[in-house]
């Protein structure tokens, strides 16, 4: 209802109402319970690359790092398949895919060569664009994901086939390294559980009889970790390569690969569960984890190419302490709104002189809309 103007004088009746001027749709409120889950999966990312040097000396810091690594990607690519579910090869969302996910790869996988050369000084190492590298491979996985979503959502039971290619992955030695199709396929059963994952299932996850549950899961699953820590080795949950690189037989991940799966979704269920609901003083940053991804690695890179790890204080239990802290002053530095504006030009860029203006299925030209225009 429009409030009426008392200081006008009354409108003259007429037999149909002045017309108005259509009102502008409105805009598609950020839910706060994901923005948090967003900004504390890449707070684990972040922590988990940040502890890797300490695991060769501290069995805390192994137990801890197993923990997070046996979940934190999988709940990344569950989170990743939430949001692309409209995801339907329309002009619009194809653009998006593009400047949101191809350019940043581009550049960003060229500044990765760069910098590598000039810190390592080897400037013959070469450029390859199908060898992503360090954290670059979740965008080509992310490409693939999101491209192949129309045939996942026209699926009947897409999960399990996903799991199947999952444990064809893991027991084939010969698919190669290009394009990081092991991960691609390893981690891709997550992203299409978020395909076919609503709002529901989330709200089921946040009961109090769910967060009760997820709290012992999660103490026993830290006990676990600690009590493999010595010999358990953390490349399983890389999922990089197949199961025969570990010294098993190929047989084997027929068994390890769905074990892992499954340990990997009951950790996220219990993660989930206990994000907060409300906005809290991260939930803003959760709009700008791509850009803490992505930019992280120079830093983390930066600390074992110059041995900033080599100061024997930080193996102790204040050094373990300090890591984590600044990893988490890190990553949401590089998540706040002046990195963002910052770096927008290449993690979102518009590049509207690439494009031509959206139109219709009959050629019309159309106003952008929530479907074309650019995430921000």
């Amino acid at each position: 209802m429009v409030a009426q103007d008392l200081s006008a004088p009354a409108p003259v009746a007429v037999s149909e109402p002045p017309p108005r001027s259509p009102a502008k749709p409105p805009q598609a409120r950020r839910d706060p319970y994901f923005d948090n889950a967003k900004y504390l999966t890449i707070v684990l990312v972040c922590c988990g690359h940040a502890w890797e040097p300490l695991t060769h000396s501290g069995r805390f810091a192994t137990a801890a790092y197993l923990v997070v690594y046996a979940f934190h990607m999988p709940a990344f690519a569950l989170i990743s398949g939430y949001f692309s579910r409209s995801f339907d090869m329309a002009p619009g969302r194809v653009r998006r895919l593009l400047t949101g996910v191809v350019v940043p790869y581009l550049v960003f996988e060229c500044a990765y060569t760069i910098f590598y050369r000039w810190a390592q000084d080897d400037w013959t190492y070469p450029f390859s664009l199908l060898d992503p590298w360090y954290v670059m491979w979740f965008l080509v996985a992310l490409f693939i994901w999101r491209l192949t979503t129309p045939v996942w959502l026209a699926l009947r039971r897409p999960v399990p086939i996903a799991v199947g290619l999952a444990v064809f992955a893991s027991v084939s030695p010969d698919l190669g390294g290009d394009i990081s199709i092991q991960r691609t396929l390893q981690f891709l059963p997550f992203f299409v559980l978020g395909l076919t994952l609503r709002a529901e299932h989330f709200e089921r996850l946040r009961t109090r009889r769910v967060r009760l549950i997820a709290l012992p899961v999660g103490v026993a699953a830290c006990g676990v970790a600690y009590a493999v820590a010595p010999w358990f080795d953390a490349k399983w949950f890389y999922h990089r390569s197949s199961v025969a690189s570990q010294g098993v037989p190929h047989w084997a991940g027929l068994i390890t690969t769905p074990a892992l799966l499954a340990v990997a979704l009951v950790l996220t269920v219990c993660f989930l569960a206990w994000v907060p609901r409300r906005h809290m003083w991260f939930t803003a940053l959760g709009a700008g984890t791509m850009y803490g991804y992505l930019l992280h690695g120079f830093i983390i890179k930066s600390s074992r190419f110059f041995d900033w790890y080599d100061r024997p204080w930080l193996h102790s239990p204040l050094g373990e302490l300090a890591v984590t802290v600044a990893a988490v002053g890190l990553i949401t530095f590089l998540c706040s709104w002046p990195v963002r504006s910052v770096f927008r030009f290449v993690v979102e860029p518009r590049m509207a002189w690439a494009f031509g203006e959206p139109r219709d299925a009959s050629g019309k030209a159309t106003a952008p809309t929530e479907a074309t225009a650019p995430t921000r």
